[in-house]
């Protein structure tokens, strides 16, 4: 009997599941008892932090017998801190075994490791060479889709996930896309001679556009680097991960390298923005759980599995029940004690080119410098809201102004220039002038 559905599965064509992706079970069930793995296939190259040529693989899993030539795909990013880990992790080779019974394709990578000295400047950098071969890795089936089709991708469907590290560097591909927001990490010298932002780790020219992000205890730079219209996401975390915080704290796999925002922080994020994101909260549980052979493990996994599994069959307009609900909100209570989701998170907004466009009449600023307080005028009636901004292009504090005049305190940001945007909610024109503070 078990043989018989198999063969029914896998011998369904290919357009029965273009018209009904979700026939049969696929995406929600295992229908495939069997999955093929080819190894060690190159997507790209490029330097090492220490500067050696270093060669990018990754392991591709597919269901055997597929005849679908359209198929989802999940991009597996190991953890280990940004310095050890492989492909062939645990967790990142269980699930790319579960998801490809499910009729995903899937591929876990290799990526530049390796920082030094073990400091936040090195390790940031060693998150965007991490970002940089993903990219890579993205482009590598947008290209093979356009070329020769050897793997069977819809490129419309590439989700990007991982583990620790993993989910760190898939977080931050997914999110992170403007020079300017990390700016206060990696000026633009030291950026350029990275590779920028894309980076040089092969298959240039070709999107790295994906359709959601799977975060398995994993965090973001800024949480305000999650905006409105983004890719969904979806989240598993313990809130006893001592190293990488649920909440917001340093990164710490055992030296403290990095200050980042947990999954709870990115859903705080996400429900001020309606941005979709379903977060798994394993209370009491510590880092990667689900990592491991033992059946506490193998439970964590499960649970895992699964609720990352009924994300991606509604994102793929499957109909399929929940197998693993969210926690329920009376478990999760004491959790939130504010009303996390009130709608006005802190904002960094990021902006390039920032040059004054108004005329002295049209909005003044005295004194100017200013090293305490600064008063903002402005001929035009009417509620607007003030932004000052600084050379990076991140908005540090916000106002709201209903009338001419505005005395607006500077006494807590850093000497320097910045640029004060103003909004006027009736005509929506923005005025900029530039302060200096002292």
């Amino acid at each position: 009997m078990k043989i018989s559905t198999l063969l029914l599965s896998v011998g369904l064509s290919t357009a029965a599941f273009a018209q009904t992706p979700c026939q049969s079970g696929r995406y929600a069930s295992d229908v495939y008892s069997t999955v093929n793995l080819t190894s060690d296939i190159v997507y790209g190259s490029n330097l090492s932090f220490s500067g050696a040529t270093t060669s990018l693989t990754l392991d591709f899993y597919e269901p055997a017998a597929d005849t679908s030539v359209a198929r989802p795909l999940i991009i597996w990013v190991h953890g280990g801190s940004f310095q050890l880990g492989t492909k062939t992790d645990v967790d990142v080779k269980e699930l790319s075994n579960r998801f490809a019974k499910k009729g995903y394709a899937c591929a876990s990578i290799n990526y530049r490791l390796g920082f030094f000295p073990v400091d936040s400047v090195n390790a940031i950098k060693a998150v965007l060479r991490a970002t940089q071969d993903l990219k890579a890795s993205i482009r590598f089936f947008y290209k093979d889709r356009a070329t020769t089709n050897t793997y069977k991708i819809d490129t419309t469907r590439i989700f990007i996930g991982g583990s620790s590290a993993g989910a760190i560097t898939a977080l931050h591909v997914g999110y992170l896309d403007k020079d300017c927001e990390i700016a206060d990490y990696i000026d633009a010298t030291n950026l350029a001679a990275l590779g920028g932002m894309e980076g040089a780790s092969g298959n240039p020219g070709y999107s790295t556009k994906v359709a959601g992000v799977i975060n398995l205890c994993g965090a973001l730079g800024r949480y305000s680097w999650m905006e409105a219209g983004d890719v969904p996401l979806v989240s598993v975390h313990g809130t006893a991960d001592g190293t990488v915080k649920y909440n917001r704290g340093v990164v710490n796999p055992g030296v403290p390298i990095m200050y980042l925002d947990g999954s709870r922080m990115l859903l705080e994020r996400s429900c001020a923005l309606n941005h979709p994101h379903k977060l798994y909260t394993f209370l009491g549980a510590p880092h990667v759980p689900y990592a491991g052979t033992s059946a506490a493990q193998i439970a964590y996994m499960d649970t895992t599995a699964n609720f990352v599994r009924d994300f991606l069959v509604h994102q793929l307009g499957c109909t399929n029940m929940d197998l693993q609900p969210a926690n329920p909100p009376a478990e999760m209570a004491y959790l939130y004690p504010i009303n996390y989701c009130d709608g006005s998170p802190v904002n960094e907004t990021c902006v390039l080119g920032l040059t004054e466009n108004t005329k002295e009449d049209e909005m003044t600023l005295y004194p100017n410098p200013a090293s305490s307080q600064v008063t903002i005028h402005c001929e035009s009636e009417g509620a607007k809201t003030i932004a000052v901004i600084d050379l990076s292009g991140r908005t540090v504090l916000t106002r709201e102004m209903n009338t001419n005049g505005y005395v607006l305190s500077v006494h807590d940001l850093n000497k320097g220039t910045y640029f004060v945007r103003l909004l006027d909610h009736n005509t929506q024109k923005a005025l900029m002038k530039q302060l200096v503070i002292e």
